[in-house]
């Protein structure tokens, strides 16, 4: 029987910690791994396509396609920093996770999400660049300032999400060692601490807001000079085209902050009227739909892509 918390007793720092998954379900949550499952392997094979199509083709080592890989290349790591461990709990049950990993696992989550949001935020503003000013484009956007912005997405992201495992380190006493979760998520293990937790609760809100916050402010008001650089232009095909180089970024950005947003209020707002479960499979919905949809978005609305994927295909057979 696993252990559960006790409301009286306290346990000293574990060396492990237990991962229910989604508390509720029982043996039912098996059935989640042929959701899980595929969405994983989808996430695997489109990402790692995507990054080999830009690595072997040289047309697509261009910023916008460079950007693209760097979307891929986090796709795959935060798919792959929960899938795994997500996809053993769902079908083999509970299983314990070291302390250690507990807090890595935490730290590449949220670390890995946070470039998610400014690589989102940086291809809007490679968009607006291409589409407001085209002349300028090649001038304005490198393969240089690209992997700078790709470097401080990633130093930022650090920078912000240490702490959280820090804050979480500095807690010697435990009410168990049973975390009510899929994976190591913050604020799922911070229920468990014995003391005095309101640093943790306001760190992991303002970082919430303060990351999505300001790169959806980010992407919106790129999208706003957009939308007038667009109207500004003669004919109703020009403006067809114009706008029809942001829509695969559009689709990327819908999958994944609509999901975000959607777990996000329901945790904050609606823990006494969303049921747990609801709550632990929406978060994991969350992480792993995007890494899913993204390669499949772009492979199915870029043409430069597409024609890529086709030449490979179309090489093969002929060999065979």
């Amino acid at each position: 029987m696993v252990e559960g918390p006790h409301p009286n007793s306290t346990f000293p720092r574990p060396t492990f910690f237990i991962l229910t998954g989604i508390p509720g379900l029982g043996g039912a949550q098996a059935w989640l791994t042929l959701v899980f499952g595929p969405m994983y392997l989808l996430a695997l094979l489109g990402n790692g396509t995507l990054l080999a199509l830009v690595q072997m083709d040289s047309t697509l080592q261009q910023p916008m396609f460079l950007l693209l890989a760097t979307l891929a290349a986090t796709d795959l790591g935060l798919a792959t920093s929960i899938a795994p461990g997500l996809l053993a709990v769902l079908w083999l049950g509970p299983r314990p996770v070291p302390y250690g990993a507990c807090l890595a696992q935490m730290f590449f989550v949220h670390a890995l999400t946070a470039v998610e949001s400014g690589v989102l935020l940086a291809m809007a503003y490679d968009r607006a660049v291409a589409v407001g000013r085209p002349l300028h484009y090649p001038l304005l956007v490198t393969k240089t300032r690209v992997g700078y912005a790709a470097l401080a997405l990633a130093l930022k992201a650090v920078a912000i999400v240490v702490p959280f495992p820090l804050l979480v380190a500095r807690f010697e006493h435990f009410r168990a060692k049973t975390i009510g979760h899929a994976y190591c998520a913050h604020m799922a293990v911070v229920e468990l601490v014995v003391g005095d937790t309101r640093a943790n609760n306001l760190y992991g809100l303002a970082l919430s807001l303060a990351v999505s916050g300001i790169d959806i402010l980010g992407i919106t008001a790129s999208y706003g000079l957009i939308a007038h650089a667009v109207l500004r232009l003669p004919t109703r095909e020009a403006r067809a085209k114009a706008f029809g180089t942001c829509s695969s970024h559009i689709c990327v950005i819908l999958a994944f902050y609509v999901p975000g947003l959607f777990s996000y209020l329901t945790h904050r707002f609606g823990r006494h009227t969303v049921p747990k479960p609801v709550h632990i499979l929406l978060s994991n919905i969350y992480l792993l739909l995007p890494p899913a949809l993204n390669p499949l978005i772009y492979g199915v609305r870029t043409k430069q892509i597409r024609d890529q994927l086709l030449e490979i295909f179309t090489i093969r057979k002929s060999q065979l």
